[in-house]
């Protein structure tokens, strides 16, 4: 079983920063890809970033080079870091881990971008 916990979320203009962390608990002794996806309002869940566990990453294209991802495999904990946020990135965040041949999520941390 893994636990996940995001936080880091809130509001902010356009144009702001936010930074997302998750942290990973439970009894495994190391976690595959981990990352992030998003829902927005009436909107299906939409994969904004995944690392590997060998740190790998790829990026939504709607996000490339605003949004960063990284983790900490000593942590067990994946961040992500969003630049240049815009109104369109208004959603709930969730964070997942795969282990083996499942995958986890978290409960997701909401993100509100005003313009």
């Amino acid at each position: 079983q893994v636990q996940l916990v995001e936080s880091g979320g809130g509001s902010v203009q356009a144009g702001g920063s936010l930074r997302l962390s998750c942290a990973a608990s439970g009894s495994f002794v190391s976690l595959n890809a981990m990352g992030w996806y998003r829902q927005a309002p009436g909107k299906q869940r939409e994969l904004v970033a995944t690392i590997t566990s060998g740190g790998s990453t790829n990026y939504a294209d709607s996000v490339k080079g605003r949004f960063a991802i990284s983790r900490d495999n000593a942590k067990n904990t994946v961040a992500l870091q969003m630049n240049s946020l815009k109104p369109e990135d208004t959603a709930v965040y969730y964070c997942w881990a795969a282990l083996l041949y499942y995958i986890y999520w978290g409960k997701g941390t909401l993100v509100t971008v005003s313009s």
